[in-house]
């Protein structure tokens, strides 16, 4: 409470000023005593905002659901103040309420049948457009995006470098020129055409369910490590869809990414330009098969100079993914709604 200013020494001589001093000062007693008593109440309007922020998953992403009672956005990641629950009976405490899009189905039955005042709705998708069906049921329903693209309300990666000043290269032996795992393959995807007439240039070994040789989880980098190159193919050609096959099963594994995917200017805005091959650097495909079996070693080394600065960081843990709402929520508009979900993901 203000402390009140001194009284001038010529008004205590005025009649009933000693009176409504000493009222003045019962009063100012009574109020510190109820502070001292009940120190609670008063504090609530400014403890309010050290609640943590309550983010409820509608549905989690994947069919197994971690366990992320207590605080695992600190414990593991080191975020404070978020709060992740998937009970749906919470929803009228929630922030926050995350919705994946892999968990949607058509129509709203599943929603919750009303939003809460200052609620936010995120819509989360790592899948790309052409692989996100239903997209114009949802328009006036989300106030965030969560994708991988850049754009994004929150933007979640598949990976990413992270400074790492190692100095040194780590290039595995090898034993094959090329390899790709492909577990959908369709003869329409732009990637199989490249590959079939790639393929007519140089061999490529292919594993996984679509040439009915899997690779077990532990399997898989061991043996795309063992390739000069790996085909770093995305199922579509989206702005800023650049996968796991590109971060995990090449740059993880050590080996050289030739990628089709967005522009190499899009590449390079997460990755060296000197770290890959695009399939648009060439003018055929039987130049780009010469420029791979012809390298020398010499020139096959510069491809991993981006070792000596960084190093690989996955993003594979939904936890980790949705406790970062929290962090950017700070940051993030309020109100807003998505008038066209499909136009904006299109775009």
């Amino acid at each position: 409470m203000p402390r009140a200013s001194p009284l001038p020494w010529s008004l205590w001589g005025r009649p009933g000023m000693k009176a409504l001093v000493t009222a003045g000062v019962f009063v100012t007693t009574l109020w510190s005593l109820r502070c001292f008593l009940n120190p609670s109440k008063m504090s609530r309007g400014s403890s309010k905002h050290m609640e943590p922020l309550v983010v409820l998953v509608w549905e989690w992403p994947s069919k197994h659901v971690p366990n992320i009672s207590g605080d695992v956005c600190h414990e593991l990641y080191s975020i404070t103040g978020c709060r992740l629950t998937t009970e749906q009976q919470l929803l009228h405490q929630a922030n926050v309420v995350v919705f994946p899009h892999t968990r949607l189905q058509p129509g709203r039955d599943r929603l919750p049948k009303e939003r809460l005042p200052g609620q936010n709705w995120v819509w989360v998708s790592l899948e790309s457009p052409s692989n996100s069906r239903g997209l114009a049921e949802w328009n006036q329903t989300f106030n965030w995006v969560m994708t991988y693209r850049q754009d994004s309300d929150i933007f979640i990666p598949y990976g990413k470098l992270v400074p790492n000043q190692s100095a040194t290269l780590n290039i595995p032996a090898k034993t094959n020129l090329v390899s790709w795992v492909i577990s959908n393959y369709h003869k329409t995807q732009k990637r199989a055409e490249v590959y079939k007439n790639l393929s007519r240039y140089l061999h490529v070994n292919v594993y996984g369910k679509a040439n009915n040789k899997p690779l077990c989880k532990d399997c898989l980098l061991q043996t795309t490590s063992k390739s000069k190159f790996y085909l770093a193919f995305e199922n579509s050609i989206h702005r800023d869809y650049i996968t796991e096959k590109l971060w995990r099963n090449s740059l993880l594994a050590g080996t050289v990414p030739v990628v089709l995917g967005p522009p190499r200017a899009n590449y390079e805005q997460f990755i060296p330009a000197d770290s890959f091959i695009h399939v648009d650097d060439f003018s055929s495909l039987e130049e780009l098969a010469t420029f791979l079996k012809t390298m020398n070693f010499s020139r096959y080394q510069q491809f991993f100079t981006w070792q000596r600065r960084f190093s690989v960081k996955l993003y594979t843990d939904w936890s980790e993914r949705i406790c970062t709402i929290c962090t950017a929520y700070p940051r993030l508009p309020h109100g807003h709604l998505y008038p066209d979900l499909k136009s904006w993901f299109n775009s």
